[in-house]
């Protein structure tokens, strides 16, 4: 019985009738297959702590060197010897479940939790991003340079990175409770720095836009940006809305859970500006939607087009409708107002998310200063 060597195996003749085994000289229980086809497979055979006689197929030729297979051969009949069983291993992986099955049991389990654009921008990142590249591995078998590997290649994107760096810590908080892995590895990754887009409208672009806003032939869709403008609320908030929600006595809106982004219920007072639109709207109303859709029972779903055709009319194409809830929030904060108290109107539950408008406290703050500094003068100058 020769050494297996990459001649010899290249030598040997294929029986067209049948299958031949070739087992090697030197390493007892890695031998080679060869079919009909004329196709060479290295393997190694063994017997398990039950003795029972087991084979496993290490790869075909010309896909692994012979060398290659020798030495996996040599690993995995060391490790027979202290009761390792690699064939029984390798069938229990196959069994495992791959970042595939990950991402369709997120979506179907956690996606409900979620709101309708969230869950579309998972799943945007699940198709574009994630599965492309680690689809069919296996999720106890992901490793943290995989990740990092798959951040680092979005780098110029930092943003888009980060969110799947998010969802996969996310999904893999997930298998770990499921028992599918013991550890997260895209936990403790350091996030790309991001730079906050800061776009709010100042007091004349206001004018301008609310003059469009005024003149535009479709006033359910205006009241829709007004509304965003004079609370600060998310689109989705606003477009979802029914009335129930409203207490325009009290001046009053509550917010369910289900709407908002932090899955708790808010409670937002009405300015009077908001609350003598929304009677306007109210003594029209014919759903119990305060924006109602196309189709009975739901509430109207984009308002992209209105949208567009408004910035451009206002002059404000990079205009985004997001904009409007940053421009409530900075014109209260530039006004003077805390930021804790402008972060509870947004429903921030974190004190940082409200930082970004730090820098806009400056005028008030500076106001503050001049009191003191005209006292002193007054005082200064009453003396002379």
């Amino acid at each position: 019985m020769p050494k297996l060597t990459k001649r010899f195996v290249e030598s040997i003749v294929p029986d067209s009738h049948k299958m031949i085994k070739h087992w090697d000289s030197e390493l007892k229980g890695f031998g080679l297959i060869i079919l009909p086809s004329g196709r060479r497979t290295y393997c190694v055979q063994y017997r398990n702590a039950a003795r029972v006689k087991k084979m496993l197929k290490i790869g075909v030729h010309g896909q692994v060197t012979t060398e290659e297979a020798r030495s996996l051969a040599k690993k995995y009949l060391s490790g027979v010897i202290h009761g390792y069983d690699p064939a029984k291993v390798r069938k229990e992986n196959r069994d495992l479940p791959t970042m595939n099955d990950l991402a369709h049991d997120y979506v179907l389990h956690h996606g409900e939790k979620k709101r309708p654009k969230s869950l579309q921008e998972d799943q945007k990142l699940l198709k574009n991003i994630i599965l492309p590249s680690l689809g069919n591995e296996q999720v106890a078998h992901i490793s943290r340079r995989d990740i990092e590997t798959l951040h680092r290649e979005h780098k110029r994107t930092p943003y888009q990175a980060n969110r799947t760096l998010a969802l996969l810590s996310k999904m893999f908080s997930l298998a770990m409770g499921w028992e599918w892995r013991e550890d997260n590895p895209a936990k403790g990754i350091e996030r790309y720095p991001e730079e906050k887009r800061d776009r709010w409208l100042n007091d004349e672009e206001i004018q301008v836009l609310w003059k469009v806003l005024e003149e535009y032939s479709n006033q359910s869709a205006a009241c829709v940006f007004k509304l965003l403008i004079l609370t600060g609320a998310r689109k989705g908030e606003i477009l979802h809305a029914t009335w129930d929600q409203f207490d325009l006595e009290k001046g009053v809106w509550t917010k369910p859970s289900h709407l908002t982004k932090q899955k708790k219920k808010e409670h937002l007072p009405l300015s009077i500006e908001a609350i003598e639109i929304l009677e306007t709207m109210k003594s029209q109303a014919s759903s119990s939607f305060l924006f109602p859709g196309k189709v009975e029972g739901k509430s109207i779903q984009e308002i992209k087009k209105a949208w567009d055709t408004i910035r451009k009319k206002s002059g404000f194409p990079d205009l985004r409708i997001h904009d409007l809830r940053h421009t409530h929030a900075s014109h209260l904060v530039s006004s003077g107002l805390s930021l804790s108290i402008v972060g509870k109107l947004l429903g921030h539950t974190q004190a940082s998310t409200t930082q970004r408008y730090a820098h806009l406290a400056d005028e008030p703050l500076r106001q503050a200063a001049q009191l003191f500094g005209s006292r002193v003068k007054e005082l200064t100058d009453k003396k002379a």
